[in-house]
C-alpha cells in the first residue's frame, strides 16, 4: 500500500518547533480518465478541510467504494471522493511538494511518467517500485517538515515520522487519525507538548511501533464512538417532536390500511385518533393567518403558530397536556394557565431548534457555494488565513476555524451554530404573555377536536356515541397559607375513561429531557451548559427576575467552584442494572403491591345503600370519598412508576448515560431529568448503577456488607460497623437466596426498608464471593454514606454545640447515636411525668396516658428532621397526626387531634432542650431576616463557595392576559413587588442551612474528582464505589472541618451590615466548646 498525504495544517507548529508558513501538495496530475488524486487547498465533498489525506490501496478499507481497479481516496465514509475511471489508468504527472519556513525552502517535483496509479486490489505485488524509489529518494530533502509522506506501511499508521535515506520511517511517536476530519477536530485540543519530541528517534523499534499502533487504534475508536454518541444525543434533543409526528402519521396510515386500532395500546389509540383532526385544525389556523383572516387574538399568536409545521404542533400539544394530566396533583385535571405556559414554552423551544437546523443547512450551502470550484487554488499559498483551512464540524455545529472564513460568514450575516438556540436564531424570548396565548389557542383546538367513544364501543360507527375527551371548567383551589380561603381557576378536566387508559401506556409521554448519552456541556453561562441544544438554565429561578439577574452578573467571576462542582456531578456516568430491572418489570406485570410498588388495581367503590337512613348515607359518602382519594393517589403513583420504567427501558441497552445537573436558588443540585434519577425512590436507585466499575480492593466487601445492613434498616442500621458486618455474615444464606431466586425463593429481600437497593446489593455480594477473589471483583454498585440528621449536624458545627454534636455523631462513639431515639426518650420522660398528674387539674394527663404506648422514634422522626428547616407547631401537629392516623390505634378524630397537639408541643420542647445552641442560631437568623424584610428588601447572602442566594419571596403580582380560551392571570415576581416579611423570616434559617449542606456536598464532589473517585450526591447522602468509601469518608470529613473553620456567621453578619449600614443587627450568638477536628475521628458522622 502507498499512502500519500499532507497532514500538517497550515500555520501549525511542526515537530521541530518551527512554524510552517505553508505546506501545499499539488497531487498527481492524472490521466483524463481519472479524477485528480488530491489537492490540498481544493474542494472536497462534505466541506472545507485543512488537511487532506487520501490513499491508493491494494486492499481498500471495507465500506469504501471505487470504480474498476481504482479504490476510494478518502478514509472517512462520510467524505467520499471517488475515481471516475473504470479501469486501471496510466497517469502522467508529478508529485509536487512546496514547503516554506524560515529555515527550509523546498520546491520539488518528482515525475511519475509511465507509472500506473490504479492498483489491482488482489495483487500484493502490483505497486510499481518506481513510486517507492521516487518517494524514498525525496524523503531526505524534507525530513524536518512534519506529517509529509509515508509509504510502505498500513494506512492507519500515517502520522509524524522521520526518515533518512536507506531507513524505514520511524513510527514511535506517530499521531494517527482515521480521516482528515478527525485530525482537525483533535487538533483543536492538542497542545504542543502532545506533539512529537524535539529530536526524532534514529532507529525503529517495531515492537514499540506495534504498541503505538494499538494505542492509536483504541484512541481512534474512542473518538469515533464519542462522535457517534454526540450525533445520537443531538438527534434525541432536536428531533423528538419530529420523530413523534412522523410516527403518528405512519401509524395512522397503517391503522387505516390494516385496521390495527384494536391491537394498539389504549393511550396510543386515543392519541392517534386525536392526531389528524388536531393537525388539520392547526393547519387551517395557519392558513387563516396567512390569508389575513384575523379573528380575535389571531394577529398576536398567528405569527408564532406559523413557525412550525402543523403536525409537530399537534404532537407537542397532545404530549405536553397528557404529561401534565399524569403528573399534576389533581386527578385528571390541570390549571389552564399552567398547561398554556407549558405548551407555549415547548413550542418556543422547538421553534428555536427547528430554525437552528434550517439555518445550519443554509449556512452549509452558502459556505459550499462560496468556496466551490477551483477558486481556492489561486489563493496565495504564503498566507496564514487560507480559506482552505475552514472546517464544518460534523456534529452539526458550524465551526469556522480560520479567520478568513469567519470574516466571510460574518459578511454574509450567518450566525454561528453551537450557541444557545435563542442566540443562534437571534430571536428575543417570547415571554409568558405570548406563550400563554399560543398555548391557549392550541389547547382550545385540542378541546374542539379531541373526542372519544365509551370503552365498549371503541370500534362503533355510530357517531352519536362520541363525546369530548376534555372539558374546560372552573374549580376551587385552596390558597396556600390561608386557612379556609379558596381561589377559582380555569382547568382542563380529562374524561375518566382517558385517565384509566393513561397509566397503561404512558411511555409515549417521555420526551426530550432524557439522561444524556454524552457528557453534559460544561456550564459557561446562565443558559449555556447541560444539554447540547435543549433549553436549560444553571438555576431554577421560577420567574424570579432579581435572582436570575444576580446569578448572571456573578456567574463568570465568583462562581467558578460552583460551576466546576456541577460539571463534576454531571460527569458521573450511570447505567441500568438490568437484573434488578427485570425483577421489577415482572413484579409490576404481576400487579405491584410488593416492595412499595403501588397496587395496579383500584379500590372498589362501595355500593350505595338502599335505605334512606341518614347515618348509612353519610358513612357511604365518606367511604366513597375515601376510596376515590385512594384511587386518585394510586393513579398518580402508577403514572409516575410507568414514566420511570419507560425511561429505564429506553436506557437499558446503553453502555452509559449522564445526568446534567442544575441548582435551586439555595444551591442544592438536582438532575434536570425529572423521572428516573438517583434522587428518586428506592425503585429508581435500585435499577441505577455506576457505568464505571472499580475493584473492591481490601475493604470493598466489608463496605458492601455495611451498606446491605443500612438498607435493611431498623435496629440493624443503628449497630456498630462490626456488628453490621457480623449480622450480614449470619444471614449470608438468605443473601444468596435473594440473589439467586429473587421471585421464586423466600423473598427475604422484601423485608428490607429499601428493597430494590437491598436486592442490588445482595446480587453484588453474591457475585463478589462467587468470583473466588472478592478483592479483584469489579463492582458497579454505588455505596451510600448518609449524614445523621444532617441539618442538626450543621447547626451543631455552627454553634460549636458539644451536646448536640454527641447526639448527631460529630464526635467519636462506640456505635452511632440516634437522635430520633434520643428525642423520643425525652418525650416519653415528659409524658410519664404528666400522666401521673390528676386529670381534673392537668389538661395534659389524659393525652399523656393515651399517647404513652405510641411514643417511639418513628412518631417523632419527621418532626425532628424538619425542625431544623423551620417546622412550625401546626406543621409538627399535622406530621404526628398523620402518623397516629396510619397506626389506627386511636379511632376518634377529635381525640386524635388533641393528642397530636400535645405530642407536637412536647416534641418541640424536647428539641429545644437538647439543641439549645441550634435554637439560638435559628432565632438569630430569623431576627436578622425580619429586620431586612421589614425594610422592604429581600434577604441575600453568599455561600462560602461563592454562590449568591436571594430569597425570592415577594407578594406575587397578577398580570392578566386575555387569551382565546379565557383570561389568564400570570404571576409576577419582579423586584418591584413587595416582599413577604413573615415568609422571608421563617424561611431564612432552613434556606441558610440548605445552602451550607449544598456547599459541603460540592466541596466533597470537587475533592473526590481531584482524587479520581466516582461521586454522586443526594443532598446529605454521598455515593461512591465500595472500594473507595474509606477515601471518600476522609475527604468529606476534611471538607466539613474546612467549611466550618471559616467564621460563617460572622461573615454573614458582616455582609448584612455592609449592605444595610443604617440598620442595627443583633450580635452573633455565643458558641460552645466543641473542637471541630473531632469530626475527623468520628466514624459515624456519615455512616
Amino acid at each position: 500500500m502507498v499512502a500519500i498525504g499532507v497532514l500538517e495544517p497550515i500555520s501549525a507548529v511542526g515537530r521541530t518547533g518551527r512554524r510552517i508558513s505553508d505546506v501545499k501538495l499539488v497531487g498527481l496530475r492524472s490521466h483524463q480518465d481519472c479524477a485528480p488524486t488530491f489537492n490540498l487547498g481544493g474542494r472536497v465533498r462534505g466541506g472545507m478541510w485543512r488537511a487532506a489525506v487520501r490513499q491508493l490501496s491494494r486492499q481498500p478499507r471495507e465500506g469504501l467504494r471505487g470504480a474498476g481497479n481504482c479504490s476510494s481516496l478518502f478514509w472517512s465514509q462520510s467524505l467520499q471522493s471517488r475515481w471516475t475511471s473504470g479501469s486501471a489508468a496510466a497517469a502522467v504527472g508529478q508529485v509536487h511538494v512546496r514547503a516554506v519556513d524560515k529555515d527550509v525552502n523546498v520546491d520539488a517535483r518528482w515525475p511519475l511518467r509511465d507509472t500506473k496509479v490504479g492498483f489491482s486490489r488482489s495483487s500484493s505485488d502490483s505497486v510499481p517500485s518506481s513510486i517507492d524509489q521516487t518517494l524514498d529518494a525525496a524523503l531526505h530533502n524534507v525530513v524536518n517538515l512534519p506529517w509529509l509522506f509515508l509509504q510502505g506501511v498500513p494506512a492507519q499508521d500515517v502520522g509524524n515520522f522521520h526518515a533518512r535515506p536507506g531507513e524505514r520511517p520511524a513510527l514511535d511517536y506517530c499521531r494517527t487519525y482515521a480521516s482528515a476530519a478527525e485530525a482537525v477536530i483533535d487538533d483543536d485540543d492538542e497542545s504542543e507538548e502532545e506533539c512529537a519530541p524535539e529530536e526524532p528517534p534514529q532507529s525503529v523499534d517495531f515492537n514499540k511501533a506495534k504498541t503505538a499502533k494499538e494505542r492509536a487504534a483504541e484512541s481512534r475508536k474512542a473518538r469515533w464512538k464519542e462522535k457517534a454518541l454526540r450525533m445520537r444525543q443531538f438527534k434525541i434533543e432536536t428531533e423528538a417532536w419530529h420523530q413523534a409526528a412522523a410516527e403518528y402519521k405512519e401509524l395512522v396510515a397503517e391503522m387505516c390500511k390494516k385496521n390495527l386500532a384494536p391491537n394498539l395500546p389504549a393511550t396510543r389509540s386515543l392519541l392517534l385518533g386525536w392526531f389528524e383532526p388536531l393537525r388539520d385544525a392547526i393547519a387551517q389556523e395557519q392558513k387563516d393567518y396567512e390569508e389575513r383572516n384575523f379573528r380575535e387574538h389571531r394577529a398576536i399568536y398567528g405569527p408564532f403558530l406559523a413557525k412550525l409545521p402543523a403536525d409537530m404542533l399537534a404532537v407537542i400539544t397532545m404530549h405536553r397536556l397528557m404529561s401534565l394530566l399524569m403528573s399534576d396533583q389533581e386527578h385528571g385535571c390541570v390549571k389552564v394557565v399552567h398547561a398554556a405556559l407549558q405548551i407555549g414554552e415547548a413550542v418556543e423551544q422547538e421553534v428555536g431548534i427547528y430554525k437552528l437546523l434550517r439555518s445550519k443547512r443554509k449556512v452549509a450551502k452558502k459556505v459550499k457555494n462560496k468556496v466551490s470550484g477551483d477558486a481556492l487554488d489561486d489563493l496565495d499559498t504564503n498566507t496564514d488565513d487560507s480559506i482552505a483551512n475552514s472546517v464544518l464540524d460534523s456534529d452539526l455545529k458550524l465551526k469556522l476555524a480560520k479567520e478568513k472564513v469567519k470574516k466571510l460568514v460574518k459578511q454574509q450575516k450567518l450566525r454561528l451554530v453551537g450557541k444557545v438556540v435563542q442566540q443562534a436564531n437571534g430571536d428575543e424570548p417570547w415571554g409568558p404573555a405570548i406563550q400563554v396565548k399560543v398555548g391557549s389557542r392550541l389547547l382550545e383546538l385540542m378541546l374542539e377536536t379531541s373526542v372519544m367513544r365509551s370503552p365498549a364501543d371503541q370500534n362503533a360507527q355510530d357517531m352519536t356515541e362520541l363525546r369530548p375527551a376534555f372539558k374546560h371548567t372552573l374549580r376551587n383551589y385552596p390558597i396556600k397559607n390561608k386557612n379556609n380561603m379558596n381561589r377559582i381557576y380555569g382547568v382542563i378536566e380529562c374524561d375518566p375513561a382517558v385517565m384509566s387508559a393513561l397509566d397503561k401506556s404512558v411511555q409515549h409521554m417521555v420526551m426530550p429531557y432524557m439522561p444524556m448519552l454524552v457528557k453534559p456541556r460544561a456550564w459557561t453561562g446562565f443558559y449555556d451548559g447541560g444539554y447540547l441544544h435543549l433549553k436549560s438554565t444553571i438555576m431554577r429561578t421560577h420567574g424570579a427576575k432579581e435572582l436570575r439577574d444576580t446569578i448572571i452578573s456573578t456567574l463568570r467571576q465568583d462562581m467558578i467552584k460552583i460551576v466546576q462542582a456541577l460539571d463534576a456531578l454531571g460527569s458521573t456516568q450511570w447505567k441500568i442494572n438490568n437484573v434488578v430491572l427485570d425483577v421489577l418489570e415482572q413484579m409490576w406485570k404481576d400487579g405491584g403491591r410488593l416492595a412499595d410498588l403501588v397496587d395496579a388495581e383500584d379500590v372498589p367503590l362501595p355500593d350505595k345503600p338502599e335505605s334512606d337512613d341518614f347515618e348509612e348515607i353519610r358513612n357511604w359518602r365518606r367511604h366513597t370519598a375515601s376510596a376515590k382519594r385512594t384511587n386518585s393517589e394510586r393513579h398518580s403513583v402508577r403514572c409516575d412508576t410507568e414514566l420511570k420504567l419507560a425511561a429505564a427501558r429506553k436506557l437499558r441497552d446503553e453502555e452509559g448515560f449522564f445526568y446534567p445537573h442544575n441548582l435551586d436558588f439555595r444551591g442544592r443540585a438536582y438532575p434536570i431529568h425529572p423521572h428516573l434519577n438517583h434522587l428518586g425512590s428506592d425503585m429508581c436507585r435500585g435499577i441505577l448503577q455506576f457505568a464505571e466499575g472499580r475493584a473492591l480492593g481490601p475493604t470493598g466487601l466489608r463496605w458492601l456488607k455495611i451498606h446491605l445492613a443500612n438498607l435493611y434498616g431498623g435496629k440493624v442500621g443503628k449497630m456498630s460497623f462490626d456488628a453490621r458486618v457480623a449480622w450480614v455474615d449470619e444471614v449470608m444464606e438468605k443473601v444468596f437466596d435473594s440473589a439467586d431466586r429473587p421471585l421464586d425463593g423466600s423473598r427475604w429481600w422484601l423485608d428490607a426498608e429499601d428493597p430494590f437497593q437491598f436486592l442490588a446489593t445482595c446480587l453484588d455480594i453474591r457475585n463478589a464471593i462467587k468470583s473466588g477473589n472478592p478483592e479483584t471483583y469489579v463492582s458497579h454498585l454505588p455505596v451510600h454514606q448518609d449524614g445523621s440528621c444532617n441539618g442538626l449536624q450543621h447547626y451543631a458545627a455552627l454553634g460549636r454545640d458539644r451536646i448536640g454534636a454527641e447526639s448527631v455523631n460529630l464526635v467519636a462513639g462506640d456505635k452511632p447515636a440516634d437522635v430520633y431515639s434520643g428525642i423520643a426518650a425525652r418525650v416519653r420522660e415528659i409524658m410519664e411525668r404528666d400522666a401521673q398528674k390528676d386529670p381534673k387539674t392537668s389538661r395534659h394527663a389524659a393525652n399523656a396516658k393515651l399517647l404513652l404506648p405510641e411514643i417511639d422514634r418513628k412518631l417523632v422522626k419527621q418532626t425532628v428532621m424538619t425542625s431544623v428547616y423551620g417546622v412550625t407547631f401546626v406543621g409538627a401537629r399535622m406530621q404526628i397526626f398523620n402518623r397516629l392516623k396510619e397506626r389506627g390505634t386511636i379511632q376518634e378524630q377529635t381525640e386524635m387531634y388533641r393528642a397530636a397537639c400535645y405530642a407536637a408541643k412536647t416534641t418541640l420542647n424536647a428539641l429545644g432542650e437538647m439543641f439549645k445552641e441550634a435554637r439560638c442560631i435559628m432565632s438569630w437568623l430569623g431576627d436578622c431576616a425580619k429586620i431586612i424584610a421589614s425594610n422592604g428588601e429581600t434577604v441575600k447572602w453568599t455561600t462560602p463557595l461563592g454562590l449568591p442566594v436571594v430569597q425570592p419571596y415577594r407578594k406575587p403580582g397578577r398580570h392578566l392576559v386575555k387569551t382565546s380560551l379565557q383570561v389568564l392571570a400570570l404571576r409576577n415576581l419582579d423586584a418591584d413587588q413587595p416582599v413577604l416579611v413573615q415568609r422571608q423570616k421563617s424561611a431564612f434559617p432552613p434556606n441558610f442551612v440548605h445552602s451550607l449542606d449544598s456547599t459541603h456536598m460540592m466541596m466533597t464532589a470537587l475533592a473526590c474528582q481531584e482524587a479520581g473517585l466516582t461521586f454522586a450526591g443526594v443532598h446529605d447522602s454521598y455515593w461512591t464505589h465500595a472500594g473507595d468509601v474509606e477515601q471518600m469518608n476522609s475527604l468529606l470529613r476534611e471538607k466539613f472541618v474546612e467549611l466550618y473553620s471559616q467564621p460563617v456567621l460572622e461573615n454573614l453578619l458582616k455582609s448584612f451590615q455592609e449592605r444595610f449600614p443604617t440598620l442595627v443587627f443583633p450580635e452573633v450568638p455565643a458558641r460552645g466548646d466543641l473542637d471541630l477536628k473531632e469530626v475527623l475521628r468520628a466514624p459515624y458522622f456519615f455512616n
